[in-house]
């Protein structure tokens, strides 16, 4: 059996699990092993030397691992895919693997904390160049690639704002001058956004995130350009940044639903967003769905749904945000997102714990900002608690 579909749903399921599975089993094994052993040294050899396909070291391939990175690349319409441990050490490792000393690197200044993180700190310490340009001036990130670069990062919706690019723009601008485009694609997911098809070279997600949707498995996936893949892969194999077998399986069968839960989250993110665009308790709203959002007509034309992730400003100080939280039900206060359960939680605790409060404040981040993931939950049984925590303020 091959993959003939091209809807997402049934790739979800299917894709990477197209050969019989080890002892007929139905779900992919978990294959918890180091080694893989050989009983013909010409087979072994064939194999380390990339001649002939198998496994010699899980720091290296591993056989459930392979199905998710099988998996995930189809989704994304990519040439070749590889995990990784988290999305930090995807993001990381493809940034390190892909700049030297002396490159110039262009991107935006609303990527998610730890991404703010390596370019304000990491990678000037390395002699690499960093261009923060602001994120909804399309003309300024056209500037800054025109002035020459080696790599521009995007990321979109961005985390935790809602921001939105313009990734026609960007990446025709980018390759025009020979820059390589990586993107950030976790809060839309592959069922929402597909950067590939824009002409970027790579897209990237935290897995532990959409892709997983249960809050049980880490992970990350870096997907695109073959060469480019295998270079950051080389560097993953030396620095060890390697998924487990077991992560994989779990983010495996999360992946199998992700077309259902994305599209309920959509759902359920626009009737919050809109829920609360109308309180009076609530000072501001970023969400790409609504009509009122700065670059909403550009989210309609890249996008095939505005995602379950949207954050909102209370009317009031930190005390009266406290407050707020304090009285919701159904939610978990917790620093993640793309769950099945709703979470929610301010970027000093969440997107941007690892920055500090100036750092924050210097990329446009309020302090009573909250961040909003919406779970599977009804959507009206949601709204009505954030209702009722609103009266608190």
């Amino acid at each position: 059996m091959s993959i003939t579909s091209q809807k997402p749903s049934t790739i979800a399921v299917w894709a990477g699990e197209e050969r019989p599975l080890a002892f007929g089993a139905a779900q992919v094994p978990i294959v918890q092993s180091a080694p893989f052993a050989y009983d013909d040294m010409d087979e072994w050899g064939a194999v380390a030397l990339g001649q002939a396909e198998g496994h010699i070291y899980s720091r290296n391939t591993n056989p459930t691992v392979g199905v998710f990175e099988e998996k995930c690349r189809i989704l994304e319409g990519g040439e070749k895919a590889i995990a990784f441990a988290s999305g930090m050490a995807a993001i990381s490792n493809t940034l390190l693997s892909l700049l030297s000393p002396g490159d110039r690197v262009v991107s935006i200044k609303d990527s998610y904390g730890g991404t703010s993180r390596l370019f304000m700190d990491t990678l000037p310490r390395m002699q690499i160049e960093v261009d923060l340009v602001e994120t909804s001036d399309s003309d300024a990130i056209d500037a800054a690639i025109e002035k020459g670069c080696r790599l521009v990062y995007l990321e979109t919706p961005t985390n935790p704002t809602l921001k939105i690019i313009d990734l026609d723009r960007a990446i025709r601008t980018a390759k025009a001058h020979g820059a390589i485009v990586v993107v950030d694609n976790t809060f839309a997911t592959p069922i929402n956004q597909r950067p590939l098809g824009f002409g970027a070279d790579l897209v990237l997600h935290s897995a532990t995130k959409y892709l997983g949707g249960h809050d049980d498995a880490m992970g990350g996936v870096l997907i695109g350009r073959k060469d480019l893949v295998t270079t950051v892969y080389e560097h993953r194999e030396i620095c060890g940044a390697v998924l487990s077998a077991f992560s994989a399986y779990l983010l495996l069968r999360g992946l199998k639903t992700l077309d259902l839960r994305v599209r309920k989250q959509n759902e359920t993110g626009l009737a919050v967003a809109r829920f609360l665009a109308e309180h009076p308790k609530v000072a501001a709203v970023f969400y790409p769905g609504l009509e009122t959002h700065e670059k909403h007509d550009v989210a309609k034309r890249q996008m095939s749904g505005f995602g379950g992730m949207l954050s909102f400003s209370v009317d009031g100080d930190f005390d009266a945000l406290k407050r707020f939280v304090g009285e919701l039900k159904y939610v978990h206060r917790a620093a993640s997102l793309g769950s099945v359960n709703t979470l929610i939680g301010p970027p000093s605790v969440t997107s941007h714990v690892e920055c500090t409060a100036e750092q924050r404040a210097a990329l446009g981040i309020s302090e009573t900002l909250l961040r909003y993931s919406c779970g599977v939950e009804d959507a009206g049984d949601l709204i009505a608690q954030l209702d009722q925590g609103l009266k608190a303020v």
